[in-house]
């Protein structure tokens, strides 16, 4: 399965693990994701996604967490864990390039109460997959398994 989308996954890994996350304004709550460009790996994508989204630029893979047939116009998407080279606040807006210039609201949300209910259902099925697979590689402290 070769992915032509690459989503950012942000961790922190503290006693209570929270993922990054952003309001769209007009999509509701997501993770960052972009097209997979000529040439570039699914990591490279992340990397520059993450940092056209949400001007997060210093940042490095930790893993690589695998494919996902999103179920939605074909698409297949790639996750990657990253870590950011520094703290990151709370939360945060950031104004994209692209994308019509939107302005993004970024923020943390706990693993165990992620805001499903203001997500598009691709990006509810997304949250469970990396959530699952978070777990299952023992990034998600206490739940390993």
């Amino acid at each position: 399965m070769l992915p032509d989308k690459a989503c950012a996954v942000v961790f922190s890994s503290t006693p209570h693990p929270r993922l990054l996350l952003f309001r769209h304004p007009l999509a509701g709550v997501q993770l960052v994701k972009g097209s997979i460009e000529t040439g570039e790996t699914p990591a490279q994508a992340a990397l520059r996604e993450l940092a056209e989204e949400s001007g997060i630029s210093a940042a490095t893979i930790v893993d690589d967490l695998g494919c996902w047939d999103a179920e939605h116009l074909g698409q297949t998407w790639s996750f990657q864990l990253c870590r950011a080279s520094g703290p990151l606040p709370e939360q945060w807006s950031h104004q994209t390039l692209d994308d019509h210039g939107h302005v993004f609201t970024f923020f943390w949300a706990g693993l165990e109460h992620l805001p499903l209910a203001d997500c598009h259902p691709v990006f509810q099925r997304a949250l469970r997959f990396v959530c699952a697979t978070l777990k299952t590689r023992g990034h998600w402290p206490g739940k390993q398994g």
